[in-house]
């Protein structure tokens, strides 16, 4: 008899979301017969209901916006990396019926960094302020030496990303979103903006830039990572931190390891070039 288990990535919107088609990929990759992921429309009302559904049969859930921060009144346990910017994507749900919240978000931006040679910078720069933005900084703690500037639309933003950084260890400072041009000279910018948020800038990356982590993957390529690779600088993309947190998220789900990177990644490609 096949052994059911189950797994689904929660938000909303969500119809737009990769995260079925990496699991599932995952699954195939590690002959997991009888294990399934699904993706369900859930807001913040609606997700204690969700949750309390939720039998042995389920083995995990991954959470998308908005609900990384409302999910945590619900949880028995929360990981370090997660309570440090307040935020889990990953639920596993234990034999003996425990939440233990997560958060791959981070490490998977290191892994993608890392990929890309990215081990160490002595400075770098973040576009944007929000739940993304956090994250970043975290992942800049364990790779920046120096300052990290972040350019945001308001005071209010800025004093919430400095204060993200004295909770982090890092040095943040912060500028007006006018001088966002200025970022693109750091040696590791990263873009948490939404579609479009940085078309503009795209005329302003120089000749030599060094490294952009642009977190959007559809639309792929953004105008500012098309003109970054023009000029000869690296570029890590959306999908690239979308596969390796999922990576992270299937290995905690099945207690695999490791998982199937080169499938997951190969699927999501085709998927997104079907779209």
């Amino acid at each position: 008899m096949t052994h059911i288990k189950r797994a689904a990535v929660l938000g909303s919107p969500i119809a737009h979301s990769l995260s079925p088609v990496l699991h599932r990929a995952a699954y195939r990759a590690l002959d997991l017969e009888g294990w399934t992921y699904d993706r369900f429309e859930i807001d913040e009302s609606g997700l204690p209901g969700f949750v309390g559904t939720l039998d042995a049969s389920w083995a995990g859930l991954s959470l998308t916006m908005p609900l990384k921060r409302a999910i945590l009144p619900l949880l028995d346990e929360v990981s370090p990396t997660a309570a440090s910017v307040e935020a889990v994507n990953t639920v596993v749900l234990t034999e003996d019926g425990r939440r233990l919240g997560d958060n791959t978000d981070i490490p998977g931006m290191i892994a993608a960094l890392r990929e890309r040679g990215v081990q160490k910078v002595d400075t770098a720069a973040v576009l944007g302020a929000g739940a993304t933005a956090s994250s970043a900084l975290a992942a800049l703690s364990k790779i920046c030496a120096g300052p990290v500037t972040a350019y945001v639309r308001s005071t209010a933003r800025a004093a919430e990303m400095r204060g993200w950084g004295e909770r982090l260890g890092v040095d943040v400072r912060t500028a007006d979103w006018a001088e966002a041009a200025e970022a693109l000279h750091a040696p590791l910018v990263v873009s948490t903006t939404p579609a479009g948020a940085t078309d503009a800038l795209a005329a302003a990356v120089p000749d030599a830039p060094g490294t952009l982590f642009d977190v959007l993957y559809d639309p792929w390529p953004t105008s500012v990572a098309t003109a970054w690779a023009a000029h000869g600088g690296a570029v890590v993309g959306g999908l690239d931190l979308l596969v390796h947190q999922a990576v992270l998220q299937v290995e905690q789900m099945t207690g695999r390891a490791p998982a199937p990177l080169s499938a997951m990644r190969e699927a999501g490609e085709q998927a997104l070039g079907a779209r």
